[in-house]
């Protein structure tokens, strides 16, 4: 008997090729406005305390992340979501232009530009809440679920390589004659662009429309909320979620360590970039064959190891001498475990979610880890105390829980 072989996969169809293309963009303009490694530098370049730097990352994370219950409320009955995405968007592009300029022309006050940086950062990070839920939800409705992986996959990779190329720039201009805060002006301009781009190609994908729903209100959905957490699959992922919302108190401090404690020229943040964005289309290949073979669950699990893993390398590196070389494994494996939450979480958060609820419990779970994003504020403290060693040592206690908690996920998902 011949042996069958599979048939080939289905081309893209135009919306998925437009929510490639947007993931392209957005890696891109990822690559330039890293905040964990782009962001905090120019902020310590400013004398940033610890607390502050904290403070950054947790807004690009749980500012993202906390509107999404309130979001959740307002587009659930809506039969299109698109409408609500591009007007985010609008004010996304604004406040990345207000970034730029209070960078190129405010440095002088070192108190007054970070101040307002910061809040400029903040409404960006709301806005983006806004969007993301509508961003999931027109997904969940373009992309079958069975091509999902694949998608997020193609996404990850091809914009991984983009903003590699996005970190060699960030590298070279921060090599450069260019004076500071130009250079720092110059790549957040750069950032901009692409994200931008990104939400421009986003926002002309064809959206399916919804049946009607009963617009329950925020307060329906607040009163929803028992009920989505009586769903022990929903509470075994929230509980994994906390978890590593948690463990994130170090990230912020990779790239602060390595300036101010292991004093590693400025340059080299570019390479900690490319490290960061170099490391993201191997690993997604692996993710992508993880999650089509193995399911979501799995990629959690192995991703909650890298992670846990990076800033205990972080403390050897320091301990050993290492130089900035060596140093870059630690973020290869945050990126690598980025890579697959990224994918791990979304499938597994779709998969989960019942259609006619699935706006809630988005909704839900992005708000309540949301409000957990702000540990760096914590590790930044108690870096000021006691440094960041325990800091890095609380990060991998953190991420062994979540390995250990992945166990009650549900397998199929």
């Amino acid at each position: 008997m011949p042996r069958m072989t599979p048939a080939p996969p289905r081309a893209w169809d135009r919306n998925e090729r437009l929510g490639i293309l947007n993931g392209w963009a957005v890696f891109t303009g990822d690559g330039f406005l890293n905040v964990s490694v782009v962001v905090v530098g120019f902020a310590a370049r400013l004398g940033a305390p610890n607390w502050v730097i904290g403070l950054l990352p947790a807004i690009a994370a749980g500012g993202w992340m906390l509107p999404q219950l309130l979001v959740a409320a307002r587009v659930r009955s809506l039969p299109f979501k698109l409408p609500v995405y591009r007007s985010a968007a609008l004010v996304r592009t604004g406040t990345y232009v207000a970034m730029v300029l209070i960078a190129a022309l405010l440095s002088h006050n070192p108190a007054l530009c970070l101040t307002l940086f910061v809040l400029a950062m903040m409404l960006n990070a709301l806005a983006s809440g806004v969007s993301g839920l509508p961003f999931l939800e027109v997904v969940s409705k373009t992309v079958p679920a069975g091509r999902r992986p694949r998608f997020f996959g193609t996404r990850n990779l091809y914009g991984g390589l983009l903003a590699f190329a996005a970190g060699l720039l960030v590298r070279w201009i921060l090599a450069s004659d260019l004076p500071f805060p130009l250079n720092y002006a110059l790549i957040f301009a750069l950032g901009t662009a692409a994200f931008t781009f990104g939400y421009w190609v986003f926002g002309l994908v064809k959206e399916p429309p919804d049946p009607p729903l009963l617009a329950l209100g925020l307060r329906g959905e607040l009163r929803a909320i028992p009920e989505t957490l009586r769903d022990p699959h929903f509470r075994a992922f929230l509980t994994v979620r906390l978890l590593l919302a948690g463990a994130s108190m170090s990230e912020p401090f990779f790239a602060v360590n390595a300036l101010r404690e292991l004093h590693y020229p400025a340059a080299t943040l570019g390479i900690f970039v490319m490290a960061l964005t170099g490391a993201a289309p191997l690993s997604n290949i692996v993710w992508q064959r993880v999650a089509e073979r193995k399911g979501s669950r799995r990629i959690i699990r192995y991703a909650s190891v890298c992670y846990g893993l990076a800033p205990l390398y972080a403390v050897a590196v320091g301990a050993l001498g290492l130089n900035a070389w060596a140093y870059l494994g630690v973020f290869v494996l945050s990126s690598v475990a980025t890579q697959g939450f990224n994918l791990g979480h979304t499938n597994h958060l779709l998969n989960i979610a019942p259609e006619h609820a699935r706006s809630r419990y988005i909704g839900t779970l992005n708000t309540l880890v949301g409000a957990a994003l702000f540990t760096p504020v914590l590790g930044g403290l108690l870096a000021d105390r006691v440094g960041y060693t325990p800091v890095f040592a609380l990060s991998g206690a953190l991420c062994a829980a979540a390995w250990w908690q992945c166990g009650k996920l549900r397998r199929d998902a």
